[in-house]
């Protein structure tokens, strides 16, 4: 019975391993959008992309979404990020909303992703002030 008891911390972090390995795509979102890094976000993008930040919104090709969401994180200065809303139970669409703090105030972030040949790609980024 000992031995077992000694054992399982061991058996836990084998069956925790491939969740600290992968992190899936709403995890590197996060991570991008903290770092604001449009060229890391982008290589996440679908080839065209509905963006809307503020009341400017229209469908962009990867190219163009990423010098948007570039222009946009050199006029608002990330300072830290928060998964605020994750819905990730259908494998082909997931969706989550982050709150992102810069030097110029807060923003909510909505994404949503689908899967395109087995790979999570954001096909809507939705930038707002977020209201306090």
């Amino acid at each position: 019975m000992m031995m077992r008891l000694r054992y399982m911390p061991m058996l836990a972090l084998l069956f925790m391993l491939p969740l600290a390995v992968k992190a899936d795509a709403i995890e590197k979102i996060a991570e991008y959008l903290k770092k604001g890094s449009s060229t890391e976000l982008s290589q996440l993008f679908a080839n065209s992309v509905d963006v809307s930040i503020a009341n400017e919104s229209s469908v962009y090709s990867k190219t163009q979404a990423q010098m948007i969401l570039d222009k946009f994180f050199k006029e608002n200065k990330p300072h830290g990020v928060k998964l605020l809303h994750r819905v990730s139970s259908n494998p082909s669409y997931n969706f989550a909303v982050y709150i992102l703090t810069t030097d110029k105030g807060k923003f909510r972030i909505a994404c949503t992703l689908k899967e395109v040949n087995k790979v999570m790609e954001i096909i809507e980024l939705r930038v707002e002030t977020e209201k306090t």
